[in-house]
């Protein structure tokens, strides 16, 4: 028996894998997606996100893979893991995810391949679109050259080639490698951590998600919660899965202040001495947890 029967859950609310069911469409994340679907509608060519670690960058990736139908799109993801990659790769990779049957190994043959392939989708009236993710892991001159050279396939007034990067911050000084690529961003987002507000929010959503009638979290251990994770959804899954385990493994049927604590201590997450105290100058901030709180139980 897991927590989720202790609790009388459907499924695990925080758990970090990628979900769509708990796909959480907070203001900012929201207001992203659709700058990102305007820079591909209107053929901008280049688009950045760029977050933090653990604050929705892939979510959102993904997200946005889901909002191009086939349609009207010709889309793709690539995650990068390693940065290990060479130009060649990458563009046999992008080839074949677009619709290139066997790729050339010569890299101006498959140029040509891919130039034709992109003609035949503008002729279908559907748009190209190649989404990267991690993509700080490009961290070559070469890589940004390449790019660079994927935005020049266009024909009069219309690019034929949309391309988005999501990364961390410091995908801002790796593009800065190749200046004239960095010159043709069109459009840029930067995802921050959520706010308190925002960070219970989506604390209660993943719970109704999961089938939760009655929330176990306190409203001050929520208060914790949003205060050790820093507004970060990953840590905020983590907290909030170790201490349903914890409040699991005592039998009991509260999210208490002690053992959010005790859970940021093992997580070296309370190392800044976070408490209650430390935080009573936001009454505003308070009172919105405990309607949000209480919003959740009435349900």
């Amino acid at each position: 028996m897991g927590y989720t029967d202790h609790f009388n859950f459907d499924r695990e609310p925080f758990s970090n894998a990628p979900n769509d069911k708990f796909y959480f469409d907070s203001d900012q994340h929201n207001q992203a997606l659709l700058r990102l679907k305007y820079s591909v509608d209107s053929d901008k060519g280049l688009a950045v996100l760029v977050g933090g670690v653990g604050t929705g960058k892939t979510t959102l990736a993904r997200r946005m893979l889901d909002n191009l139908p086939f349609e009207k799109y010709e889309s793709s993801l690539l995650v990068m893991i390693h940065s290990a990659v060479t130009p060649e790769w990458i563009m046999s990779r992008i080839c074949m995810q677009l619709g290139v049957k066997n790729p050339d190994i010569s890299p101006l043959k498959m140029l040509k391949q891919l130039y034709e392939r992109l003609l035949d989708i503008e002729k279908e009236g559907r748009k190209a679109v190649v989404l990267i993710d991690e993509a700080q892991m490009l961290q070559t001159r070469e890589l940004m050259e390449e790019f660079r050279g994927l935005l020049n396939l266009e024909i009069p007034d219309k690019k034929l080639l949309n391309i988005i990067f999501f990364g961390l911050p410091e995908l801002d000084d790796i593009m800065k490698l190749d200046a004239p690529l960095a010159q043709r961003v069109a459009f840029k987002y930067t995802l921050k951590p959520l706010s308190a507000e925002a960070a219970l929010e989506y604390i209660n959503y993943r719970l109704q998600v999961a089938g939760c009638e009655k929330s176990p979290f306190t409203a001050d251990s929520l208060v914790l919660i949003t205060k050790f994770s820093g507004g970060v959804p990953r840590l905020i899954n983590t907290l909030c899965d170790n201490a349903l385990f914890e409040t699991f493994l005592r039998h009991g049927t509260e999210v208490t202040e002690e053992i959010v604590n005790n859970v940021a201590e093992d997580l070296g997450l309370a190392t800044v001495g976070i408490t209650l105290a430390s935080v009573e100058d936001q009454g505003d901030e308070l009172e919105d947890i405990e309607i949000i709180f209480d919003g959740l139980e009435e349900k």
